[in-house]
């Protein structure tokens, strides 16, 4: 089998031709700031990927979405990484309608609209904040006579300029001055949200990751989701799966990023071949892992135990991709380096599988606290 063969049969699979229409446009072209990438995505079915069959998605196992992830951004980081979070708010909404959508906006009629109509779903969770939980809110709503009026903003925000729906955590305040969590969804077109340039790095720019800001936005009951007291053990229980979801995603994002440029190592043949073999099975390892994390998910262990092993994959998988990219880059040679931007390009959007929460420094004292036996709390 060739490399990341398994990666791109399966994307083949579930997305017919996505794979052959993103390799017809150069990668400069692929990675600029309004590029065509992420709305032939959507054209492909790329936006149903992990939507539940019942609801008209493509209903793609964890393993299936992982391999389909990898292969995608290994010719398209930025949107790769734009649809990670699309990814994880999908199965977010979804998740939490199930469980907390009863009397809510968020009913069956919604949910099959965004699979007929292949919407892309933004995430206004907290993912990119230092030191902040994914799901923390980064919204306030303050109540009104006809609801709400949420304020806030979300930075960075991947597909703040292709989204067709903005979903989030707000925090809800009481009269008693207590805090609850509360599930916000609004078309992107609602007054009072705008989009505020905000990245300024050539690295994933195509991701579209400007800020969204909303001031005083009027928003209905119906349109956050508020668990019930009785149901906050649910509420846990989802924002782990979500949170196992993400770090698989994050390690098969970036071990593709990686992938890219072994692959050009390969083709080439530079280097000693057991330079390229090394190289080659270093970054297997790294998507073994996630394959492994997958089929955990697969089998039903979404416990607290896999919430663990997601953050020892991941920064694993860091370790083993930012070693990879520097070795493939030195293999490559310096006049790849300096005869295309790709290579360059591909090394320093590697570099950002750090950057997504939790960080390994924010983690050092609950992984040890795990390890020492106490329940793993995520920071």
């Amino acid at each position: 089998m060739r490399f990341m063969e398994a990666d791109r049969l399966t994307c083949e699979e579930l997305l017919p031709g996505l794979l052959d229409a993103l390799a017809e446009i150069p990668l400069a072209e692929l990675e600029s700031e309004k590029n065509p990438a992420i709305e032939l995505f959507r054209e492909h079915g790329g936006t149903n990927l992990v939507v539940p069959a019942a609801y008209g998605g493509l209903d793609a196992t964890a393993l299936q979405a992982a391999r389909v992830v990898r292969a995608l951004a290994a010719v398209a980081p930025s949107m790769a990484v734009a649809t990670a979070m699309h990814h994880f708010s999908v199965g977010t909404l979804f998740g939490v309608a199930e469980t907390f959508g009863a009397g809510t906006d968020l009913d069956d009629a919604l949910l099959r609209q965004i699979a007929r109509n292949r919407w892309l779903v933004a995430s206004g969770f907290a993912e990119g904040r230092t030191e902040q939980g994914i799901l923390s809110p980064t919204m306030e709503a303050r109540p009104t006579a006809g609801g709400y009026l949420v304020s806030g903003s979300k930075k960075p925000c991947s597909l703040s300029r292709s989204m067709d729906l903005f979903t989030g955590s707000v925090g809800m305040r009481r009269e008693d001055g207590t805090v609850e969590m509360g599930f916000l969804m609004l078309p992107a077109t609602t007054p009072g949200i705008e989009v505020v340039p905000f990245w300024g790095s050539f690295a994933l720019a195509g991701a579209q990751s400007d800020e969204v800001r909303l001031t005083d936005v009027e928003v209905t009951d119906a349109q956050i989701l508020q668990p019930p007291a009785d149901l906050l053990a649910e509420l846990s229980e989802l924002q782990q799966v979500g949170l196992i979801w993400f770090e698989m995603t994050v390690c098969a994002t970036y071990t593709g990023i990686a992938s890219a440029l072994v692959q050009r190592v390969l083709d080439a043949k530079r280097g000693a071949a057991a330079d390229r073999a090394a190289l080659a099975v270093r970054i297997e390892s790294a998507a073994a892992l996630v394959e492994g994390l997958a089929r955990r998910v697969m089998d039903g262990e979404v416990d607290n135990d896999t919430l663990a092993t997601s953050l020892a994959t991941r920064f694993t998988v860091q370790e083993l991709v930012r070693t990879t990219v520097g070795e493939a880059v030195e293999l490559l040679g310096g006049m790849a380096f300096v005869g295309s931007s790709d290579v360059a390009y591909l090394s320093a959007a590697a570099q950002a599988v750090a950057f997504h929460p939790p960080s390994r420094t924010s983690m050092i004292n609950g992984l040890l606290g795990y390890y020492a036996g106490e329940p793993l709390v995520v920071q």
